[in-house]
């Protein structure tokens, strides 16, 4: 099985801005994140990014870069602006690592390519972990998945999903619930199909871009992740957890 790793990293980011670029142990993020991404079996590792300034950060430390347009509005079309300048061929697995995972466990960037190559009929793969505690299954930033006996995701959302009408304390996870894990994998002849579909509804209301895909019929392969991943970046209180992890050496 061969396949890349394209981490999309923007240099703007509303709570966090330069997020690639913050220090961490003394690296920046996204050196984390790639040297993360190296450990797992990908044949190539690819930065894309729309700013000189994490290009230049990522080519300090050797890193490959490819640049891309400030106008994405997702990482999704980034990726495969990236896919399309690399002259990939079709069926070449490509997975997107998110550029503020620092600690993301190589094992599972393996694993999802694995099961999207197992499973042709799927275009995208993905993973979740079971939900174990109520406030998670009540979050709205908290994406849950269902799926088919087969693994194929039915559908992801915001809302608390399977519902437990039989259940009072409604606030309670419902067997079966599952936390989606933003990690991709996808066929390369997908994300060229991917960017010129409009928005649909789904998409429009829950905010979550792999809605896009299954409304355009895209099987979905979702399995249940082999290590549960520590959170990302996203806000000052997960950069000093960050911090505080790695500089201990983890």
């Amino acid at each position: 099985m061969s396949f890349l790793v394209v981490i999309p990293a923007r240099f703007a980011s509303t709570r966090l801005p330069g997020k690639p670029l913050l220090d961490i142990a003394g690296k920046p993020m996204i050196q984390w994140v790639y040297e993360r991404a190296c450990q797992s079996s990908a044949e190539r590792v690819v930065v894309a990014t729309d700013d000189e300034r994490v290009a230049s950060a990522v080519q300090a430390f050797g890193g490959e870069i490819c640049m891309t347009s400030s106008e994405h509005e997702s990482g999704t079309d980034r990726i495969q602006e990236a896919v399309r300048q690399l002259e990939l061929e079709p069926g070449l697995l490509v997975v997107n690592v998110q550029g503020d995972e620092p600690l993301i466990p190589a094992p599972i960037i393996d694993q999802v390519a694995a099961n999207l190559a197992r499973h042709p009929q799927a275009d995208i793969a993905t993973l979740s972990v079971p939900i174990d505690n109520p406030a998670q299954f009540t979050d709205p930033n908290c994406v849950k998945v269902v799926t088919d006996n087969s693994g194929y995701a039915l559908y992801f959302s915001r809302a608390s999903i399977p519902f437990p009408r039989d259940q009072q304390a409604l606030q309670l996870p419902a067997s079966g619930a599952s936390r989606h894990l933003g990690i991709y994998a996808y066929r390369v002849s997908f994300l060229h199909r991917f960017v010129n579909w409009p928005m649909g509804r789904l998409e429009a209301t829950e905010k979550l871009e792999q809605l896009r895909a299954m409304e355009n019929g895209v099987r979905i392969h979702v399995a249940e992740a082999a290590l549960v991943p520590p959170a990302g970046v996203d806000t000052e209180h997960d950069l000093a957890a960050v911090r505080e992890l790695l500089g201990a050496g983890q």
